[in-house]
């Protein structure tokens, strides 16, 4: 893990779900009030599904694996999910959201463009790489699952948007010059960030590189701000880029 990543939980609603037994749907109704209650087993049932999935891929996967990976019951998992194919659609809502906190960065200065370039290329690289294992199989699902689709496009769509209409704010207010259009602008600041985390990540059962992390923030901000076109300051004045935790 290269950074500490906001997670919105959201919960798919399984009674709109072909295929579910009367049994399970009476299971998922009476859910509600048990997920305020215990929501650290539902907790330690995604993390070991992530595990397991990016371990294993999709196919092979099975509620077995993943409630023997938690050290959970199978009664314990149909509590919380009514099949595979749900727990890796909340999965896919859950690395959405990490994409699209990656750009609030709180505690930054929002008008302060090179702090925030520099707070949500950490944010986003970190998110990328510690998601890494799961977003080849969100691709692959995506064509066999109508939810996951649309789930993988969002993951592709709504950051670069957000991205780029953050742009023209900038631009509005007289605190950019781009050298191209903003949403070519966010395509090129995501395709250089996506390929400095896939660089860092490491590969299966690595834990990839802390300081390899560190340059890579820095290298991708210096080009973003360049693209942007804002004042640059001079290499001293510049923050390190932060730390991230080793794993």
């Amino acid at each position: 893990m290269y950074g500490t990543v906001i997670v919105i939980d959201t919960d798919v609603n399984v009674n709109m779900l072909p295929g579910v037994a009367p049994r399970q749907q009476q299971a998922w109704a009476a859910r509600t009030e048990h997920d305020r209650r215990d929501t650290r087993t539902r907790g330690l049932l995604l993390e070991a599904a992530g595990r397991v999935f990016a371990r294993q891929g999709y196919g092979p996967a099975t509620i077995a694996g993943i409630t023997a990976e938690a050290g959970l019951s199978r009664a314990a998992f149909y509590v919380y999910f009514a099949s595979k194919a749900e727990v890796f659609r909340v999965l896919a809502v859950q690395v959405r959201d990490a994409f699209l906190a990656a750009q609030e960065v709180p505690g930054t200065d929002p008008d302060d463009p090179r702090a925030v370039a520099r707070a949500s290329v950490g944010a986003f690289i970190a998110a990328y790489a510690e998601h890494l294992p799961l977003l080849g199989l969100f691709e692959q699902r995506a064509l066999a699952d109508r939810e996951v689709g649309e789930l993988w496009s969002e993951i592709q769509r709504r950051p670069l948007h957000r991205h780029a209409r953050y742009v023209r704010r900038l631009v509005k207010a007289g605190r950019a010059d781009p050298v191209a259009e903003p949403l070519a602008l966010a395509r090129a600041v995501g395709a250089m960030s996506t390929t400095w985390a896939r660089l860092i990540a490491g590969g299966p059962g690595e834990p990839g590189h802390p300081d390899a992390y560190e340059d890579a923030v820095r290298d991708v901000t210096t080009m973003y701000l360049h693209l942007l076109r804002v004042t640059p300051r001079a290499e001293s004045e510049l923050p390190d880029a932060p730390r991230s935790p080793r794993r």
